[in-house]
């Protein structure tokens, strides 16, 4: 593929992902059809059907950008760091940030309803970073993994609380109230080196 086809390809691309999360902010994903998403898009099924199997997995692949951006935004606000404490809310902020800035997808992945799994995809995205990036900077008598999922879970919770408030607290305010329910559970985490 040349990079002129790639770039339309990622062109097309992003044009029927605008176009489903435009649609489905009018209606839901279950009365829409592929011929209104590549019109919104100005393409038609054939161009559709060459990138997706149909809108189901299109609105997967908009997940799945969405999640891969938040964990880099996320792998960012500890990237500089040796070890953080867990009542250091600023660690949190991140993820509040930029579910606060993309709330209308994240209301879609988190609540679950639209796509069965998502949320599952967004924990099991936050337990692989807590995995491979971060260990407990002190010992305990519950693994660590069992704590991740744990910890992670009960965020997806509390995001959920969130949504359901309609956002009503600042993503600080959150991030706050997240590092001292978190500061009940462990001391401090280590960042692992590149």
């Amino acid at each position: 593929m040349s990079k002129n086809d790639d770039r339309r390809t990622k062109r097309t691309q992003k044009k029927l992902k605008h176009a489903l999360l435009e649609l489905l902010k009018e209606k839901e994903l279950n009365d829409l059809s592929i011929t209104e998403v590549a019109q919104y898009a100005k393409c038609n099924r054939v161009t559709f059907y060459s990138h997706y199997r149909d809108l189901h997995d299109l609105l997967t692949a908009i997940f799945d950008d969405y999640l891969k951006e938040l964990i880099t935004y996320f792998r960012k606000s500890y990237q500089n760091l040796e070890r953080f404490s867990s009542d250091d809310e600023y660690r949190h902020l991140p993820l509040f940030e930029f579910i606060y800035q993309n709330q209308f997808v994240f209301s879609l992945i988190l609540n679950g309803e639209v796509v069965p799994g998502s949320q599952n995809q967004f924990c099991e995205s936050i337990v692989q970073i807590s995995s491979t990036d971060l260990k407990l900077g002190e010992t305990t008598e519950i693994e660590v993994p069992a704590l991740n999922y744990f910890l992670t879970y009960g965020t997806l919770g509390f995001f959920r609380y969130w949504i359901q408030q309609d956002f009503k607290d600042s993503p600080e305010v959150m991030a706050k109230k997240l590092s001292y329910l978190q500061s009940k559970l462990f001391k401090e985490a280590i960042v692992f080196e590149d």
